[in-house]
């Protein structure tokens, strides 16, 4: 719970360490009645609060309101991505988005490898116009392979209104989302959901230094992931730089 794993993450990892070992294990849903039934005092307030809604009880989902889109010069519609992207059977095809902070004065850009679920985190300690945004996306993204540089998919924000730059320094193709479609970029809006534990609404996100970002970039690459086998990201990239013919598990957006 310290490194923010959900219960099942915990339940599913404990069955692989213990394969011989009922004893060993405890379900999702025992672990989440611990928390949400058990006790009204410090210790059930610092726990529940390591969940990703970090809610002293549960509640079924909603669905988000949609926000306002902005049409970007040049944008190419995420119909013409090659479907190898969006099956996410092929590594290299990225995911990206801004988090902003308080009165939208800040932010940060994050990127997700759609085979992998590996996050990366981008810096942006003062404006996120789109200049700025589009020379710090470059740069992060000239640090990856080849390989692993074929495709971004991105909303239709107007910070990445200089997409052009960003294929001109990095030959990644860049595709746009249809307008108040988040689930296009599933991955990437569950990353963003999982980052709201280490950047809570409303705080100014030009405090957090670059090295901060690429430690929780770490700890998020370092759990365990269904949707890989119950391996990690860095454990699937790690892969992908070692062998980029092997294939990667994926199975949900």
């Amino acid at each position: 719970m310290d490194l923010r794993w959900s219960p099942q993450q915990i339940s599913t990892s404990l069955v692989r360490a213990y394969p011989d070992r009922e004893e060993m294990r405890v379900s999702p849903e025992t672990i989440y009645q611990s928390l949400f039934v058990q006790g009204r005092g410090h210790l059930r307030a610092d726990l529940h609060r390591q969940l990703r809604a970090g809610r002293a009880e549960r509640r079924p989902r909603t669905v988000a309101a949609l926000g306002s889109w902005s049409k970007v010069p040049g944008a190419v519609s995420i119909s013409e991505r090659p479907a190898e992207a969006a099956e996410a059977a092929v590594p290299g095809h990225w995911e990206g988005d801004l988090i902003l902070g308080s009165n939208c004065r800040s932010a940060i850009a994050t990127l997700v490898e759609r085979a992998t679920r590996y996050v990366l985190l981008v810096h942006l300690p003062g404006a996120h116009d789109a200049p700025t945004v589009a020379a710090a996306l470059a740069a992060t993204i000239q640090t990856l392979p080849g390989h692993l540089r074929r495709s971004l998919t991105w909303d239709r924000g107007t910070e990445l209104a200089r997409h052009a730059d960003i294929t001109l320094a990095t030959d990644m193709a860049i595709y746009f989302c249809d307008p108040h479609s988040p689930w296009q970029r599933g991955s990437n809006e569950n990353t963003n959901g999982l980052l709201g534990q280490y950047f809570p609404k409303g705080t100014d996100l030009s405090r957090h230094p670059a090295e901060h970002l690429a430690a929780v970039a770490a700890e998020l690459n370092g759990r365990p992931r269904k949707t890989l086998g119950w391996d990690t990201p860095a454990d699937a990239m790690n892969r992908l730089l070692s062998d980029p013919d092997r294939p990667t598990v994926a199975t949900t957006p």
